[in-house]
């Protein structure tokens, strides 16, 4: 039936009554390609390091600000786009994003020193912190309730699938095209799906309904949906939720969300640290402890495996059950799997291991996600997941400053990662506070 000029759709109910359909299922598609090119673009400086390293004859310890920087950017992008895409919307900052983590990489290959390195690191991070939270943020968007927990987990699956493709191709062509040949790659593909998304991604239904503007063009996408409902273009769109004024990160602590917030983020944090922690030096320790470097890679490539299994079981984990309770298992599997990491005497007992701390810690960041998309409503989803990862991110270049610390201080394989399992006994005490504090709130 068609609905008449003075009628009203509330998108968020309407998204929720239909039936998940084939071009929602292109949006997610498209977000989880961003996704996997910006797993892969995140996680190759951590392959090639040990590389570059030998190439330019320093010590493997120097990258330590390499890594940072790089994670510094990706804390800056997610606070500045998570905001920005709120106020001007998600597609375009998604665009913009994956071509500046797209150029940037492939500017990447004219660095002859470890100060340009780090520069082109940190401007590259930019790109990939602004894409991540927007992309949770139009999935979740595109996403009725009943399945929003899925999604989001299933297009954050790319994050560790690309690093995982990233790990591979770079064990494999690193000894015969160089280094250089990685960021090529890390960043024409990135480029080339970005000329893709300016025409077949669509902007965020419940953004153009937050807004207040009837608009057209999201009357079309909402066809596309379901072209069975005939809606007339001057319909009003409507959400069930106050429009956000003025500074939107205000808002996050409005509404009795402070101590939900603090607590998100102090999670976020916790499981960046680590996760990273884990990420930037595992190749180098691994080279260190004597394995050729394709095979230290190639160990490394477990963690995203692991991750990629954690993630699929969270994706069911997020919608069926209670994510707060089962993040407390993840939280405390990945503290005992992170400190056997250095207790590994083969390399086959060792790349399990791996797996295991990769399914806890990564398969956590899947749930956490999809909390921080379901806490905030629409008009400040953006800005909530975006400062949670930009808060975490705070976390991510931590971690790798100290393993940086504890390898110049040498102290042993065993040391570094007992240091490296305690943010997650952290993350499970918060997550605790989290699940106690929702039980108030209900």
């Amino acid at each position: 039936m068609e609905k008449g000029n003075n009628a009203a759709v509330n998108v968020s109910d309407w998204i929720d009554g239909k039936k998940f359909s084939g071009y929602q299922v292109s949006v997610i598609v498209l977000c989880a390609l961003v996704a996997l090119l910006d797993g892969f673009d995140t996680a190759v400086i951590s392959f090639v390091a040990p590389e570059i390293a030998r190439i330019w004859d320093i010590d493997a310890t120097l990258f330590t600000p390499v890594f940072s920087m790089g994670l510094f950017g990706l804390m800056l992008g997610a606070l500045i786009f998570g905001t920005l895409a709120d106020k001007i919307g998600r597609k375009n900052v998604i665009i913009a994003s994956t071509f500046i983590f797209g150029l940037f990489s492939i500017l990447t290959v004219l660095s002859n020193n470890l100060t340009q390195l780090i520069l082109f690191r940190f401007l590259t991070g930019l790109g990939l912190g602004g894409a991540l939270p927007n992309i949770i943020a139009l999935t979740a968007e595109y996403s009725p309730k009943r399945l929003r927990a899925t999604m989001v987990s299933l297009t954050f699956i790319g994050v560790p699938a690309g690093s995982l493709i990233g790990g591979f191709i770079t064990a494999h062509i690193i000894s015969s095209l160089g280094w250089k040949s990685i960021f090529y790659l890390g960043g024409i593909l990135p480029m080339l799906l970005g000329f893709v998304l300016i025409f077949a991604l669509p902007e965020s239904i419940r953004f153009h309904a937050a807004k207040g503007a009837s608009s057209g063009k999201a009357i079309r996408i909402m066809r596309r949906i379901d072209p069975a409902e005939k809606l007339d273009e001057k319909v009003r769109l409507i959400i069930s939720e106050q429009k956000a004024e003025g500074f939107t990160v205000k808002h996050l602590f409005g509404g009795n969300r402070a101590r939900n917030t603090l607590l998100l983020w102090i999670v976020f944090f916790m499981n960046l640290l680590v996760m990273y922690f884990l990420i930037n030096w595992m190749p180098t320790v691994l080279k260190a402890a004597g394995f050729p470097i394709e095979k230290a890679i190639i160990a490394s490539t477990m963690m995203q495996c692991g991750g990629i299994i954690g993630g699929i079981l969270a994706s069911r984990i997020g919608d069926r059950g209670n994510p707060r309770k089962i993040l407390v298992r993840f939280y405390l599997l990945a503290a005992v799997s992170v400190a056997a990491i250095g207790l590994a005497n083969n390399l086959a007992l060792l790349m399990v291991i791996i797996l295991v701390a990769g399914f806890s810690v990564i398969g956590s960041q899947f749930i956490i996600n999809g909390l921080a998309a379901s806490i905030y409503p629409t008009n400040i989803r953006s800005t909530g997941v975006g400062w949670a990862l930009g808060i975490g991110r705070i976390g991510s270049i931590i971690g790798p400053a100290v393993g940086g610390i504890i390898l110049s201080l040498k102290w042993g394989t065993a040391g570094m990662y007992l240091v490296g399992a305690i943010p997650a006994v952290f993350a499970a005490i918060a997550v605790l506070l989290l699940s106690i504090n929702s039980q108030k709130d209900g």
